[in-house]
């Protein structure tokens, strides 16, 4: 059956699952977003608002949440979605059988899970269904960003006779989403129609067709696609004026950091002083100005703009020839560097410019001799996950607009995705003080201590902060992308 092209029309990339439970890149979740639903979601202003459930209470010590869900919600199949399939999705995502990388990080604060995830327990004490559509959520401690969680796919609920239909249900998932998948052709594209059933009301929109061949821009220009991403090389005509395309533009800030992450566990780099001067000897600001034509800016932190948090006048560690080469002088790698391997996705795009560009100055100025290897992205995330890279470099997208999105989950040093293997006592303390701390300025306060102590301790080298470029098709409406992975199509339509 050939790709349908009613509706609207994206250049799209294939997704490594379309199991909530198992999605940890932003790229799966923003189709899985579309198709599966939870409790709660975001807004288009980044605010947690109700979705299957219609409203909930809260405990008067923080800790217990009771949702009350809306009348006739189901799966696309027309089953209605009860509190026990919330109970039976959080209990399938925390199973070890299931496997899931991301159910710690994200649900690791609901009481009983880390016992469920340890094979300890046949159950998650902490959900508790009252009724058929009442679910009661008790967590450890009072945590302001807990509801933020529940948005990220993780949390989703999925229906217990898809999953047991087998290995592969995800292919032909039953979710509650606004779409449900129509189609799907491997390499080719895959295909969402409208829910018909959606409890928070029918999208405009009737199909969405996402294509994963071809050169996005030509295919923009040829109005074979209404929306495409634009990159470095023809950045600088949509920017033009005088370009009837700059009249399409849409730019979007992003709360996303890209970044090269250090294996603290392994040579050099369990040297702070070797990492300290591997980010000095990196000219960052050449490289977004000359390969990257600036359509990102510079990082010389971890928080994004416009992340709660953010701190303008942290400096970092800026680009300094003489303090890498005396840093790498104190080191205890002062008599020679072992050869270092830059890993990074890839596939048939190669090494790109940047990775080149930062090799480079690592070889030209601090000596070292530098592998670039590119590395399949599904095989690339579990090979991160199981602390197989020395140095890599990859992106890291909110999955809710908390910096305990970026700097506990990234940084603390039991956290499932510390990748770096990063660990300071005093950080982690930190950390957990902020998880618990009411009072916002105070809480805020702690994460730009903990962001100056990383940055200066070096597991990462911060490179940019993301910005989006689309052009958009005057007939596209309600086209209105957040910085981060929320379901958004559900507000397009086509007016031609």
């Amino acid at each position: 059956m050939a790709l349908g092209s009613n509706g609207l029309t994206l250049y799209g990339s294939e997704p490594a699952t379309l199991d909530p439970a198992l999605c940890l890149d932003a790229n799966s979740a923003s189709y899985i977003v579309e198709i599966f639903s939870g409790l709660v979601t975001l807004d288009n202003n980044l605010n947690v608002v109700e979705d299957i459930a219609e409203s909930y209470d809260i405990s008067p010590d923080g800790a217990t949440y009771t949702f009350h869900f809306r009348d006739s919600v189901t799966f696309h199949n027309g089953k209605a979605v009860t509190a026990s399939d919330f109970k039976y999705s959080i209990e399938r995502a925390t199973d070890p059988t299931t496997g899931s990388p991301v159910a710690e990080a994200y649900l690791g604060d609901i009481v009983g899970v880390k016992e469920k995830l340890r094979g300890e327990a046949d159950e998650v004490a902490g959900v508790v269904v009252v009724d058929e559509k009442t679910l009661e959520i008790t967590i450890d401690a009072p945590k302001s960003y807990f509801l933020s969680k529940l948005t990220y796919p993780t949390a989703f609920v999925v229906d217990r006779e898809n999953v047991a239909s087998g290995p592969n249900w995800w292919r032909r998932p039953n979710g509650t989403g606004p779409f449900t998948l129509n189609q799907w052709q491997a390499g080719q594209g895959l295909v969402l129609e409208r829910n018909e059933n959606f409890y928070r009301g029918v999208t405009k929109l009737e199909r969405v067709t996402f294509r994963f061949t071809g050169n996005p821009m030509t295919m923009y220009e040829k109005g074979e696609i209404d929306i495409t991403p634009v990159g470095t090389a023809n950045i600088e005509r949509v920017l033009d004026p005088t370009n009837p395309l700059s009249e399409e533009l849409v730019i979007v800030p992003g709360l996303s950091v890209w970044y090269v992450g250090f294996n603290t566990a392994v040579p050099p780099f369990d040297d702070e002083k070797v990492r300290r001067a591997f980010c000095h000897a990196v000219d960052k600001d050449k490289i977004i100005e000359i390969l990257l034509k600036d359509i990102v800016t510079p990082a010389y932190g971890i928080l994004p703009p416009g992340m709660p948090g953010y701190n303008e006048e942290l400096e970092g560690l800026s680009y300094d020839v003489a303090r890498a080469q005396q840093l790498l002088a104190e080191s205890s790698y002062q008599d020679g560097l072992p050869p270092i391997v830059l890993s990074v996705p890839g596939g048939c795009a190669g090494v790109s410019s940047v990775d080149i560009a930062i090799a480079s100055m690592w070889q030209e100025n601090l000596g070292a001799e530098v592998e670039i290897e590119t590395v399949e992205w599904e095989t690339f995330l579990n090979d991160l996950r199981a602390g197989r890279f020395q140095a890599y470099e990859v992106g890291w997208v909110a999955d809710y607009p908390d910096p305990e999105n970026f700097l506990d989950l990234l940084f603390h040093s039991e956290s499932v995705e510390n990748h770096t293997a990063y660990s300071n006592p005093d950080v982690d303390r930190l950390l957990e003080e902020a998880r618990v701390e009411g009072d916002v300025s105070a809480r805020l306060e702690i994460y730009q201590e903990v962001e100056r102590i990383i940055v200066d301790e070096a597991p990462w080298l911060p490179l940019w902060f993301g910005r989006s470029y689309f052009l958009v098709k005057p007939y596209v409406k309600g086209f209105s992308p957040a910085p981060m992975v929320i379901p958004y199509l559900k507000n397009v339509w086509i007016q031609r």
